[in-house]
């Protein structure tokens, strides 16, 4: 008897594919502010649900927020909230063109959204009277209404990757401070009663499937409307 496929576990919400959020330090936001404030860092710490170190920044009425640590932040520094400055928490329409900035806002008030992850960040572009464009890291341009904040700075901890994890031992517990299934079988290498790609012998079963596909053989690409690599308009003959 063959099991249910892990798309089908991930769905039911069992236990080993649930994030330990009880483990996490906190959800990053940020202050509606009528007029600028400065907030001071009180320490840095590890979060183990992201990649950037946490920054925990005490506010003028006593009150704790938590923010992403950008490079070059240390305990006791200033934070201004509202108003640019090298540190800081500012609109977007307020920060000059060509400064990289991270934890953007969506929209205004929606906290902070992209650019989140450690090294990643995104450069502000040009601006009208009401929006700002900003480069993205995938190198698209995205525009943003100009009053959403965003941290001016590079979130920390961007050269996590240069190091390997060298053993296998420190990828498990990697992986298993977010509860991520690790190590993750080939579906191709299954037999073919525990997973639609399972029992071949090699590359010719399409991995496309019907959006009306059962729960069971709704695995791969889904409903797609095309596959293979894009070609450009030089590449077309």
């Amino acid at each position: 008897m063959g099991k249910r496929i892990i798309a089908q576990r991930r769905g039911k919400g069992s236990p080993t594919y649930r994030a330990p959020s009880h483990r996490y330090v906190g959800k990053v936001r940020y202050i509606n502010v009528s007029q600028p404030v400065n907030a001071i860092v009180k320490d840095i710490v590890h979060d183990p649900g992201r990649n950037a170190p946490v920054a925990i920044v005490t506010l003028p009425d006593g009150k704790e927020t938590l923010i992403i640590a950008t490079e070059g932040l240390m305990v006791g520094d200033t934070i201004t909230i509202g108003s640019f400055s090298s540190k800081s928490i500012a609109p977007l329409s307020q920060i000059p063109t060509g400064t990289p900035v991270c934890g953007i806002e969506a929209f205004p008030g929606s906290g902070p959204k992209f650019c989140r992850a450690s090294g990643s960040y995104a450069v502000v572009v040009s601006k009208t009277e009401e929006t700002v464009v900003v480069k993205m890291p995938s190198g698209k341009f995205k525009e943003f209404d100009g009053r959403c904040l965003a941290t001016v700075g590079i979130p920390a901890g961007g050269g996590r990757k240069d190091k390997p994890f060298v053993k296998a031992g420190q990828k498990y517990y990697a992986m298993k401070a977010r509860n991520k299934l690790w190590p993750r079988t080939s579906p191709c290498k299954m037999n073919a009663v525990d997973h639609p790609f399972g029992g071949q012998t090699g590359p010719g079963q399409p991995k496309t499937v019907s959006r009306h596909a059962p729960p069971g053989a709704k695995v791969g690409s889904i409903a797609a409307r095309r596959t293979g690599i894009r070609k450009t308009g030089k590449d077309k003959r």
